[in-house]
């Protein structure tokens, strides 16, 4: 399928990509950059006292979003079809819905998250969610 057919697939690879830079950048700008982005307040002491687990989660984190953003790209026809495209997708797209409507901090396991940090990445996320469900449901007879 050509991507301008399902661009809602493509939105949805580049929205994974981009959170997965994201995190990258946080490996790249340290403790400010994990601070800025949300983490949690002994995530950003472990990054100043030096521990690599902040930055190794980051990575993890970062390969599993970029794996995610391929499979809506290859979805959207721009990559070539990776395996298990449909249930991927899916999968996907379920935990990005239901990880933005989990947006109360204590939901989350993340007391220490404000309420509006919460609900703002909650949004985002659920948008994600929605961005792949569409283009799921409009490119579901190609994928």
């Amino acid at each position: 399928m050509s991507p301008w057919r399902n661009p809602w697939l493509l939105a949805g690879g580049l929205a994974s990509g981009l959170a997965a830079l994201a995190h990258l950048a946080c490996v790249a700008g340290g403790a400010s950059w994990y601070r800025a982005l949300g983490a949690p307040p002994r995530v950003v002491r472990a990054v100043e006292f030096g521990s690599p687990q902040p930055a190794l989660m980051a990575i993890g984190i970062a390969a599993i979003l970029a794996i995610w953003g391929a499979y809506a790209l290859a979805g959207a026809g721009l990559i070539r079809r990776l395996p298990l495209l449909r249930l991927v997708l899916v999968g996907v797209a379920a935990v990005y819905l239901i990880r933005g409507l989990l947006f109360r901090p204590e939901l989350l396991g993340r007391p220490d998250l404000s309420p509006a940090f919460a609900l703002w990445s909650a949004a985002i996320v659920f948008a994600m969610g929605l961005i792949h469900a569409i283009g799921l449901w409009r490119g579901w007879d190609q994928l």
